[in-house]
């Protein structure tokens, strides 16, 4: 029978993150329809239209589209129904206002889109007396728009309502319209789609959109001797100031004739048009509004949040290259006779594919004086026959049981007599003269550690290149300026130098953390020593093969650098060389290796919104401009490096792939730092492919 290896679990934090990302989409999307370029009010719709029949071009403004279409219904003589379009809007309070100052109620015809923002002014619309029409999401034209979408519009505005009022409402006014006579085809196709809805045109179009003047407006609102009209204002799309001056003339003056001011349903004789609304469409409206409301504080922010990315980003950039440059010039450490006794130390568990290759090139070394201890770490494989069958003589193995590396490295530092203690990992390989080049920097007696230049070795694939990359520009750069400014955070696991005294000092290599390298090194720096980097002193390592494993492994770095971090925190209130790593190594990690990171995913997709939505060019630029930043600072690093320029071009697909990744990481570690979650170490699957060192170490 053939056993089927079951599907691997979807992971519950890739479902909230995909959840996420759908969510923040829908909600871009909603601000991009409620928010983007929309049709105010101001003149007829973009195309000419075919003019409708005669008999409703010349019938009443009131038109029943529940049947067939018909000339429409008039408002009674002396009868004056105030009707305002494109609201509501930041003058809508006052001409509510102006209207309870009269005693005159009216009818608003509202956009969804923004009543979504406003309900409490559709509430007082009601309480006060008036009604509500609907004006469409987004004062699109409705008759040149496909069906549905029309369908879309309306409904989404009627759930406003109904969330807002309680009520919903039977009158409509199309976008762009006017009197009857100003009626077209589209007009037509889109009351009879509308179907049980009273299409309120006007008597009277104020043209108030045009700021003609308050006196203009309000003549133009005067009907002839004893007529009724229905009356077109606005209260959205623009400055309403005239509008509300011609209200306070016009009023007055038609109260005086004899006037009488209601709503349209009044002054037709018709049916109220608010009608209770059912629990279904209230709560759909609610969603709308939120959805709506929570848009336009979002998409604002991450505009903030953008300008504050591009601010650390530019701001990392303006601190790493100058220091860079400067720890660049500084002259070499020339400490010729210093050769205390070295003991490298490499842990090593399940490391039968590259020990063989990382002991050799160790023994290699032309440091006089040195011994190696490989700690086998409980290995299932042949780690240490691989390391037997060398016959080094300056070599010798420890074994223990599986107990961690940091462990390990403790029990290797217990059996060492060196005074100089190299920290190795089991798949890093040495040039001739790392050792010698990572010692002489320890002359000094201030200096309590020396951190070397790591390097990868598989840079054959893409995600290789990215790594080495990734090694060349952010660690090994930011390790200059850190030595520079006294504030060295971590020395890396693959390739460290500690003064025995210095790591007694701090008690051995810490284990509580799972970035034992970044706590050992803070710790030293807070015990008052110096940490300085060699970037001539040079270690080849594996880097992930894959992105499952680069996951992983990055994930247990930030991690546990976010637990080292919060550990030392204290560092901050101290003196000495444990003030400049609290005041000036951890706000940077904090700065450029976690708030960045977070931020930086939001500032992506703000990208894809507008190069989608806006095709704003401003943005463009700035991206563009962003990479070619990123670009130059590569080729200062690798210059710096000595490294050839060959793997420039992986520098533009970093921006679209790994980038995201690694903020991923970030992401998902502060998650699961803020939730409290202990991670178990993993270890990495080793190839053995450094093939990258081939020309530089023994392998």
């Amino acid at each position: 029978m053939t056993r089927h290896r079951p599907a691997p679990a979807l992971r519950s934090h890739w479902v909230l993150l995909a959840l996420t990302m759908v969510l923040l989409g829908m909600l871009m999307a909603a601000y991009a329809v409620t928010a983007g370029e929309r049709g105010d009010g101001n003149g007829p719709p973009p195309a000419a239209g075919v003019p409708a029949p005669a008999a409703l071009r010349t019938g009443g403004p009131v038109i029943d589209a529940g049947g067939p279409l018909a000339p429409g219904a008039r408002p009674a003589a002396r009868t004056i129904a105030l009707t305002f379009d494109d609201g509501p809007g930041p003058d809508t309070a006052a001409i509510l206002d102006v209207l309870d100052r009269y005693g005159v109620p009216a009818t608003f015809f509202v956009l969804g889109a923004d009543a979504a923002q406003h309900p409490g002014l559709l509430r007082r619309m009601v309480a006060d007396g008036s009604e509500i029409g609907l004006h469409g999401f987004t004062h699109r034209d409705l008759g040149t728009m496909p069906a549905w979408r029309q369908r879309l519009e309306l409904a989404q505005t009627q759930y406003v309502v109904a969330a807002a009022t309680g009520h919903t409402t039977n009158l409509l006014r199309l976008p762009y319209s006017g009197t009857p006579a100003t009626m077209d085809a589209a007009d037509v196709t889109a009351m009879a789609r509308a179907g049980n809805y009273r299409v309120v045109f006007a008597d009277l179009d104020t043209r108030d959109w045009a700021r003609p003047g308050a006196d203009a407006i309000a003549g133009a609102a005067v009907p002839p001797a004893g007529a009724g009209a229905i009356v077109l204002l606005h209260d959205g799309g623009g400055d309403r100031g005239q509008t509300l001056q011609a209200l306070d003339r016009l009023i007055p003056r038609l109260q005086a004739a004899g006037y009488t001011f209601t709503t349209v349903s009044a002054a037709i004789g018709a049916d109220d048009a608010m009608q209770p609304a059912g629990l279904g469409e209230r709560a759909r409206g609610w969603v709308t509004i939120a959805a709506v409301q929570i848009s336009h504080l979002l998409v604002p922010a991450l505009s903030v949040l953008t300008i504050a990315v591009t601010v650390l980003s530019l701001l990392r950039i303006a601190l790493v290259v100058p220091f860079a440059r400067r720890h660049h010039r500084r002259p070499p450490v020339a400490h010729p006779d210093h050769a205390p006794p070295v003991t490298v130390i490499i842990p090593a568990y399940n490391e039968e594919v590259g020990i063989a290759a990382a002991v050799r090139s160790v023994a290699l070394s032309d440091y006089p004086d040195l011994e190696i201890i490989v700690v086998d770490d409980g290995s299932t494989d042949d780690t240490v026959l691989a390391v037997e069958e060398l016959e080094l003589p300056r070599v010798r193995v420890l074994r223990q049981p599986n107990q961690g590396k940091a462990v390990a490295l403790n029990t290797g530092v217990a059996a060492a007599r060196g005074e100089v203690l190299v920290l190795v990992d089991g798949d890093t390989v040495f040039t001739p003269d790392t050792v010698r080049l990572l010692v002489r920097g320890l002359a000094d007696p201030e200096v309590g550690a020396v951190a070397g230049n790591t390097k990868v070795g598989n840079r054959r694939g893409l995600l290789g290149k990215w790594q080495h990359v990734e090694y060349v520009l952010g660690f090994n750069l930011d390790r200059r300026m850190f030595d520079v400014l006294q504030c060295m955070p971590t020395v890396p696991g693959a390739i460290g130098a500690f003064r025995r005294e210095a790591l007694q000092r701090v008690g051995g290599v810490p284990s509580d953390t799972l970035a034992e390298d970044t706590d050992l090194t803070m710790a030293i720096c807070r015990a008052g020593y110096l940490v300085r980097y060699e970037p001539e002193a040079l270690a080849w390592t594996e880097a992930p093969a894959t992105l499952g494993e680069l996951w992983r492994q990055r994930y247990r770095w930030c991690f546990g650098t976010l637990q080292a971090m919060w550990k030392h925190r204290g560092a901050v209130l101290q003196r000495g060389q444990a003030g400049k790593l609290g005041r000036r190594g951890l706000p940077y990690l904090l700065l450029f290796q976690v708030l960045l990171p977070l931020l930086a995913p939001l500032m992506d997709l703000l990208l894809v919104y507008q190069l989608i939505v806006r095709t704003s060019p401003e943005v463009v630029v700035a991206w563009v401009t962003f990479v070619v930043l990123q670009l130059l600072c590569t080729v200062f690093a690798f210059r710096l490096d000595h490294e050839p320029l060959r793997p420039m071009w992986v520098v533009l697909t970093q921006q679209i792939v790994y980038r995201q990744l690694m903020y991923l990481v970030v992401v998902q570690s502060m998650v699961s730092a803020l939730a409290g979650m202990r991670l178990r170490w993993y270890k990495l699957r080793r190839t053995g492919d450094l093939q990258a060192a081939a020309g530089s170490v023994p392998l």
